[in-house]
């Protein structure tokens, strides 16, 4: 968000409990993000989150020891911009999603 001062972040998930407490609700609200919910019953509707996530986990995660919560955190951290500014995807064109994003918005 600091470097996209302008953002409107969105917190997209299910509707597991830890994600519909009033504690996290708060923690969202301070931050200055809107949450998001999946529709009931409704999995399709997180499917590019699920997507992103099992890549991720299966790039990174799985076979891999954590020794702490933040080198945890420094690993998704950099995957994220790993993910959106060098890994290509053939579904975008063998684009970056960033470079997507750019062409979509230039035109």
């Amino acid at each position: 968000m600091r470097s996209n001062p302008g953002a409107h972040p969105v917190f997209h998930s299910d509707r597991g409990y830890q994600y519909t407490n009033r504690t996290f609700h708060h923690k969202l609200k301070k931050a200055g993000m809107t949450q998001s919910m999946s529709r009931v019953a409704k999995c399709i509707d997180n499917g590019p989150m699920e997507g992103f996530w099992g890549i991720l986990k299966r790039e990174r995660y799985y076979g891999k020891r954590f020794t702490s919560k933040r080198e945890l955190i420094q690993m998704i951290t950099s995957y994220i911009s790993y993910y959106n500014n060098r890994r290509v995807q053939r579904n975008l064109g063998v684009l970056t999603p960033f470079e997507k994003h750019a062409l979509f918005h230039a035109a």
